[in-house]
This record gives structure tokens, sequence and C-alpha cells, in this order.
């Protein structure tokens, strides 16, 4: 992949090679900041779809998109569309993300990637027996920071890892009719803000032998807090934590025998960190300026494998995907979280 430190500058494809054009499938929050990037940095936007004609055609008026189409279906097939960005709410990311393979289009899908592994293994094997990219959107993960990381870690520069610590805690809207506290639309901490948490679990330990979960849940019976710990065959631990009615530290560490490194508020978003030796002095001071919100790094890599020719990278590779949706459902069996998926 590019290196992340270095942000690649974009220049036409060779040979006369037109661009990947880019749709969006959805207008949400999250659509806009990741459009916001792909414009910002140069990527080809053509398109965006929605359920109403009116959204679409204000989404793409703010973006300067060329298309706007009042419905999914219509930007799936849409022949000037080369990769679907699905940005809806997660109980409709596989419904959606196979919309897009069956219409012969890549997919960067948000997380959670969908509401199970069993989901989500359907999608990363459709894509694959296509020949297509089927990307999670787990942006931090290609964020400059987070690429030194994962080299020192490497590099044996912490000594043998221990214990990874990480939380993602938030106030927010306590509306029971909000999307985030109804189970029909996969409400809850878990899925929204504690998939950052398990995947960077993932990412620095891999998959877990044994998890533990204990979680307080809302009157509308999604987790409001969820607590994990995640037991590893060699010893180690990740302890997470979510939540989505307390704000705070937002804070991440991975400790290692031989030092550690602590990374600063907000962890999984563009930051910096600080790494200390095994007698706690401070010997490495990380900051990369970063421009826009930094969804950008995933983007370039999702090109990346295109013209490779690539369904899959090594940084989060798609049986990575379904190894972070089963370990997101066990931790639901053992906090009583069930979702209308489950049992289709």
């Amino acid at each position: 992949m590019p290196d992340a430190t270095t942000p690649p500058q974009r220049s036409a494809p060779a040979g006369g090679a037109r661009p990947v054009r880019w749709g969006i499938l959805g207008t949400g929050l999250i659509a806009g900041l990741q459009t916001s990037d792909l414009v910002e940095h140069g990527f080809s936007v053509q398109a965006v779809g929605s359920r109403a004609a009116d959204t679409a055609r204000g989404f793409a008026d703010r973006f300067g998109l060329a298309t706007a189409h009042s419905s999914y279906e219509a930007l799936a097939t849409d022949p000037e569309v080369d990769v679907v960005y699905v940005s809806s709410p997660h109980p409709f990311h596989y419904e959606h993300a196979m919309l897009a393979l069956d219409a012969g289009n890549h997919v960067l899908v948000e997380k959670p990637f969908a509401m199970n592994a069993r989901q989500a293994r359907h999608v990363t094997e459709a894509a694959a027996s296509k020949g297509l990219v089927a990307l999670e959107a787990m942006w931090t993960r290609y964020l400059p920071h987070m690429v030194r990381i994962r080299d020192l870690i490497g590099s044996g520069a912490l000594g043998e890892v221990r214990t990874l610590l990480a939380d993602h805690t938030q106030n927010l809207p306590k509306d029971p009719a909000h999307r985030l506290n109804d189970p029909a639309l996969g409400g809850g901490a878990l899925l929204d803000l504690g998939i950052y948490p398990v995947s960077f679990a993932f990412d620095v330990l891999g998959a877990p032998e044994r998890i533990q979960a204990s979680a307080s849940m809302t009157a509308t019976g999604v987790d409001r807090q969820t607590a994990m710990i995640f037991d590893y065959a060699r010893g180690q631990q990740a302890v997470l934590h979510c939540a989505l009615d307390t704000a705070g530290p937002n804070r991440a560490a991975v400790l290692g025998t031989g030092g550690r490194i602590e990374i600063d508020p907000v962890w999984y978003t563009p930051t910096g960190f600080s790494r200390f030796d095994d007698a706690g002095t401070l010997v490495e001071r990380f900051e990369e300026p970063v421009t826009g919100r930094g969804m950008q790094y995933q983007a370039w890599e999702m090109e990346r494998l295109i013209a490779a020719g690539a369904t899959g990278n090594e940084i989060l590779p798609p049986v990575e995907t379904v190894g972070i949706m089963a370990a997101l459902d066990s931790v639901r069996e053992r906090i009583g979280l069930r979702y209308a998926a489950d049992g289709d």
C-alpha cells in the first residue's frame, strides 16, 4: 500500500486508462465525511444514490457530483461507476454490498461490515468469486500513526506484546427512536463504537482464543456500555470498552515486555503517540499531519487493490473482517444482544 506517512500524489493513470470512478451509496454524516476526503484529494467521484431524489440531488450539488440517483439500484447499475462506497445504516450493509457486487462493482463497506459473521462471509466469498474487492472501511488501519505502530511492533521494539487497552466512549443521542437505541436498526454501543477497539485488538494480537464480556442495557434492549476481555493462547490480553451515553478519554495503549505505546486521544482518528522503554523513558514522539479527516487512505488502498487485480490485502484481509464479525457475534451472545438478521 502507499506509504501512509507520505500520501501519494494523484496523477492521470498510465497509458490513457480512465481513473477509478466512485459511487456513494447513502447520504448521511459518514457518507459526507468520506466524500469530502475523496473530493479534496482528487478522487473521481461520479455519482450518489439515495432513496429520495431531492436528497441525492442535494448531496450531489454539495460535492459537485455529476449524477444523482433516486435509488440504490440505479447507483449500483450506473455504467459510470466502478466502486461503490456503502454507507447506509449497518443493518443494510449486507443487502447493499451484494447489490453492488452483483452489478459488477467493487465495494468499500462501512463498519460494521455486516450484522454478523454469516453475512460478512457471504459478501467476501461473493466478491472473491467475481474477482472484485470487498474492503471493510476501517479507516483507522491506514492512518499514519497506525502504520508506524505496526512497524514498531513488528520490529520487536516493544519486546513481547502482552496487553492492549482501548476504549471508545461517546455521549450520543438518548432518544429511544434514534437508530443508536433501536434494535431494529442494529443499535447499541458494540457495533457502532466497540467495532474500533475490537478491530484494533485483531490488528495487534489477532483472533482471540477466549472472549469474556459484560454489558449494561438500555430500556430499548441494546447495549449502552460493554466491557470485553480477549484472551490469547500465549497469555496476552486485550481489555476493551465502549459506551454510547458517557464521553470518555478515548485513549489506547499497547504494553510489551520492552516498552509501551500510549496513543493520544482520539486514538482511532489521525493523532500522535508516545513510545516509552521498559524503564518508562520517552524514546519516541510520533506526530504526522493529515489533511482532511483521513478517510482518503483507505480509498487509496482500494484503488491500489483494483489496479493490482487483487481481492484483498494484508492490512485487513477479508478473512479477518469475517473474524472480527465472529468476535462481535460472540460478545453479543455473552451479553444477550440479538438482532433480526441473526434469525434470517
